[in-house]
């Protein structure tokens, strides 16, 4: 995204202990992992997907806590809560995706 500025702090160490919060939007905003129908969102197949990967994170990752989740249309939030040592070199257990 080119006109998109990071809210990050420069010089926060985001590996220490705490609680983040994580929104994750789909490319273009397509509406992609289900649909909200009255007051309540049904997962498609896709959002089954994320809600099912979001609750095995712990598991993944012993020194997080996963806290409240939802997983919106085109979009999710979450709250990770870091626990215990720092997560240095958790980056090795993640692929990473460059757009070209």
């Amino acid at each position: 995204m080119k006109n998109r500025q990071s809210i990050r702090l420069r010089e926060y160490n985001y590996t220490q202990q705490g609680a983040y919060s994580v929104t994750i939007c789909a490319q273009d905003r397509k509406c992609l992992f289900g649909d909200v129908k009255g007051d309540e969102m049904v997962l498609n197949d896709a959002g089954r997907m994320i809600k099912n990967n979001w609750n095995e994170l712990s598991q993944r990752f012993p020194n997080i806590k996963l806290d409240e989740f939802i997983v919106m249309p085109n979009h999710l939030h979450g709250i990770i809560i870091i626990v215990g040592a720092p997560l240095v070199g958790a980056q090795n257990n993640l692929r990473t995706y460059h757009s070209g």
